[in-house]
């Protein structure tokens, strides 16, 4: 029934050539991997414990989460969504749990379960892998292809958003939009952020905005780094936002609304009422929000409220500047985050070049 390869020994690649060989046993399947290590992306995701889907099993609100793309995998997730792979892995032994935000790991907390999964499958199939082969040169022949050498009556290429899978790609004639990095970590030089790396905030909600474009809004926990913001809610706003931060060269703003939960007539009237109850606590010990205290007394400075300021002494103005910072402090993005960590790719193959 002739010869398959498959070009990256991801968590793509090791499940075509599995779906392939489960599908027809007859076919000779073959996994070209570049590094020694396959499998190496899915070995440190999820923090090391490999967040393997997400429990949202309606399409229609899954779709949505796509920035780019959505209608198009519709129909895919119909046939294999989230509810399948969960089925999928269970059947081969890795059972999954859910978590409070949607996301689902192996009950073991270790991606490695998830690895040694998809080797087991694999080789139980007769799946051959080929470690440290990489493919820089594919040619069509009559019969199919010649990769590295090798004949293949059928291609798979799942190199992920590498140069040189878009390389190989573009080499077999295929149409491709320029791939701009997605996901990733904001550089952001405040003195707001000063000194409190570490320090997160549950929910938050974050407007993106650059000149004379639509402002981009999501919501989620945020995490302060040494180099800036991090967390889910700036990975959503990254991945949204992809193309539009890669045509400003990353520079825009980044308004966030630390307190989605009340306006900020309700934050103002909440401080004031604070100020006249006469507790004579200093303000700085004392953060009537839920903010770790670092961020609130970064929040107490950049609104020129001493630290060491008794409640009923500090200005209405100074509260004032805090409502305002609360519910409306703008960074300025000044780059991606510094280790270059992205790891999604927003282009590729255009997708009327596929059938779906």
């Amino acid at each position: 029934m002739g010869r398959l390869v498959v070009v990256g020994g991801g968590a793509a690649g090791f499940f075509a050539a599995i779906r392939a060989r489960e599908v027809n046993p007859r076919l000779e399947v073959v996994i070209l991997e570049a590094s020694a290590r396959p499998l190496a992306k899915v070995g440190i995701s999820g923090g090391g414990r490999c967040n393997v889907t997400h429990a949202c099993f309606d399409t229609d609100r899954l779709v949505e989460a796509y920035p780019r793309g959505g209608d198009a995998l519709r129909g895919l997730f119909r046939r294999f969504g989230p509810r399948q792979t969960v089925d999928w892995f269970e059947a081969r032994g890795v059972r999954l749990k859910r978590e409070s935000d949607g996301r689902m790991f192996p009950v073991t907390n270790d991606a490695a379960t998830v690895v040694e999964a998809l080797l087991e499958r694999a080789h139980q199939l007769g799946v051959r892998l080929e470690r440290s082969r990489a493919v820089r040169r594919i040619e069509r022949t009559r019969q199919g292809f010649r990769v590295e050498g090798q004949p293949a009556d059928r291609l798979i290429l799942a190199t992920g958003g590498g140069r040189s899978g878009f390389a190989l790609a573009a080499s077999l004639g295929l149409e491709m939009v320029p791939a701009v990095p997605s996901i990733f970590t904001f550089q952001v030089r405040d003195p707001r952020l000063d000194g409190i790396a570490g320090v997160s905030l549950p929910h938050v909600r974050g407007h993106l905005e650059v000149d004379g474009e639509p402002t981009i809004t999501q919501e989620g926990p945020l995490l302060i780094t040494h180099w800036g913001l991090s967390g889910p809610l700036v990975l959503r706003l990254s991945s949204w936002g992809a193309r539009l931060l890669h045509g400003c060269g990353y520079r825009a703003r980044l308004r966030l609304d630390l307190l989605p939960a009340l306006s900020q007539e309700e934050v103002r009237t909440r401080l004031l009422a604070r100020k006249a109850a006469g507790d004579r606590r200093f303000v700085a010990n004392d953060p009537i929000f839920p903010f770790p205290k670092r961020l609130w007394q970064r929040l107490l400075e950049a609104a020129e409220i001493p630290l060491e300021r008794p409640w009923p002494t500090v200005p209405q103005k100074g509260l004032n500047r805090l409502a305002e910072m609360v519910k409306r402090a703008i960074f300025p993005i000044e780059g991606r985050g510094a280790f270059k960590e992205e790891f999604v790719t927003a282009g590729g193959v255009a997708l009327r070049e596929l059938d779906l």
